[in-house]
């Protein structure tokens, strides 16, 4: 009679390297994960409504430059201009992007008037 090799047991995928891949991808993007570092932008809409206390303060934020109440000014001297205008830094100063000024451009101003102290910034949208 024929003798034939006794049956092996078939090989059994180990899942132990699967899941030390799944924990190290998962050490991996916990690491690199940034938890708690997002930014925001304060502002306030303006609503039209509410009264107005003191001199007018609107800087219309152009892509090349800045107006501050309609006259054109660098942003030192716009900012020197703003102190003389306002009481405290938290006075309104109202904000108007015009002639396409992109978002970066009016995040841009909106950092110069904080780091010169001005904290009340209202955003309203160009006219048409």
């Amino acid at each position: 009679m024929f003798q034939f090799a006794t049956p092996r047991r078939t090989a059994r995928i180990s899942l132990t390297p699967m899941i030390d891949v799944v924990f190290l991808l998962l050490v991996f993007f916990m690491l690199v994960a940034r938890f708690g570092l997002d930014q925001a932008v304060p502002l306030r809409l303006g609503t039209g409504s509410g009264d107005w206390q003191g001199p007018p303060r609107l800087v219309d934020i152009a892509p090349d430059g800045l107006r501050l109440n309609g006259v054109a000014l660098p942003p030192r001297d716009l900012l020197l201009e703003l102190v003389g205008l306002t009481e405290t830094g938290a006075d309104t100063v109202v904000l108007r992007p015009v002639d396409g000024a992109s978002l970066g451009r009016l995040v841009e101003v909106m950092g110069l008037m904080e780091e010169a102290g001005f904290t009340n910034l209202a955003v309203i949208g160009a006219r048409p």
